[in-house]
């Protein structure tokens, strides 16, 4: 009996390890990344990955709002220059191409130049009409990067 105990606390802490420090399911709780990810999914996030993420990769954000995680696309890193120009993106001044967003949406939005600092990341919805991102509170700190998505539906 003792023993059973001791197996199932183990694998208690083994999966609250695993949560905290390896990865960790969430449900996305707005539209913001549609049609990529649709409210109510749940994404696997990577938690190790938060230091190092790169330009085009999904990754989980504590919101500057309420603290909640909040998934939203890296397009740019420290040092690089982000600019919207008639709803289209630049990095560096070169367009991105963004088949995952809805031009008809984002026709002639306009948005001035950004330099990502350092140990910032630039990040954007894929619903650009509803989310709330780097547009609205800036370059999020590093240390605000929960981790990046192994895996979305």
């Amino acid at each position: 009996m003792a023993l059973a105990i001791v197996a199932a606390l183990l694998l208690g802490a083994a999966v609250v390890a695993v949560r905290t420090w390896v990865v960790e399911p969430v449900v996305v709780a707005s539209d913001s990344m549609e049609p990529t990810v649709a409210e109510g999914s749940t994404v696997l996030v990577a938690r190790w990955s938060a230091a190092s993420v790169d330009p085009g990769q999904l990754a989980v954000i504590r919101s500057p709002d309420d603290g909640r995680g909040v998934l939203k696309r890296v397009v740019a890193v420290a040092g690089q220059r982000v600019v919207i120009r008639d709803g289209v993106v630049h990095v560096d001044e070169v367009a991105l191409d963004e088949p995952y967003v809805d031009a008809r949406g984002v026709d002639g939005t306009f948005f001035r130049r950004v330099v990502v600092p350092a140990g910032h990341v630039y990040v954007l919805g894929d619903n650009r009409v509803t989310s709330v991102d780097s547009r609205d509170f800036g370059p999020v700190p590093l240390d605000d990067v929960i981790g990046t998505v192994l895996w979305a539906p």
